[in-house]
């Protein structure tokens, strides 16, 4: 008996560290700006900066890495922390963020989280298919939200911006570098997982 309560507690202090690491993940790839580097013919490199930063990737890695629970865990947690606490969100924090026109993006976490989180840990199959699959559903969710929320917040007179304009520079403008983000987080779960054998 002794033994199985140990095994449960030990069961939930590991699911706390992944959840903690998850969300250090998420601030962490936050301040990583994307970026595409060339080296040019003097062998020096010209640095192209994309329209997004690797945010929404490190929340897909821990819920591909870690499954639903802790991915979800995860982004509810950053929520809370960037809403109560720290300024960890791209434009800031505090709950006032909550009328800005990112915060239905940030909402989609939760979701998008779930969502790849859940198909990685269904299908026992790991390759960059179907991780790059289920990493790209997980992104049209969040954007799909995001759009959601970009229509009720303008209908209610939150934003004087045109709606298209503000669909314009939160998905349209940065969705092919997350896509592209998408892919490159597909492979390094892959690679995770098979270093550090996740089940």
């Amino acid at each position: 008996m002794y033994e199985i309560c140990s095994l449960n507690s030990l069961q939930k202090f590991s699911s706390g560290l992944k959840a903690i690491t998850g969300v250090m993940l998420i601030i962490i790839f936050a301040m990583l700006p994307s970026s595409i580097i060339f080296l040019q013919e003097d062998l020096s490199l010209s640095i192209i900066p994309l329209h997004s930063n690797w945010q929404i990737q490190g929340l897909l890695l821990t819920s591909l890495l870690c499954g639903p629970k802790i991915g979800t865990i995860s982004a509810i947690s950053y929520l809370i922390i960037g809403l109560f606490y720290l300024p960890v969100f791209h434009g800031g924090g505090s709950v006032g963020y909550i009328l800005t026109h990112e915060f239905g993006y940030l909402l989609g976490f939760i979701p998008a989280a779930w969502t790849s989180g859940y198909l990685a840990k269904k299908n026992s199959k790991t390759n960059l298919i179907n991780y790059s699959l289920y990493t790209t559903l997980s992104l049209c969710i969040l954007h799909i939200i995001g759009i959601i929320y970009l229509i009720f917040g303008k209908m209610l007179g939150n934003w004087s911006d045109k709606l298209s304009d503000l669909i314009l520079i939160n998905t349209i403008v940065p969705f092919p570098t997350q896509l592209l983000l998408c892919i490159s987080i597909s492979l390094l779960s892959i690679l995770l997982k098979r270093i550090l054998l996740v089940r």
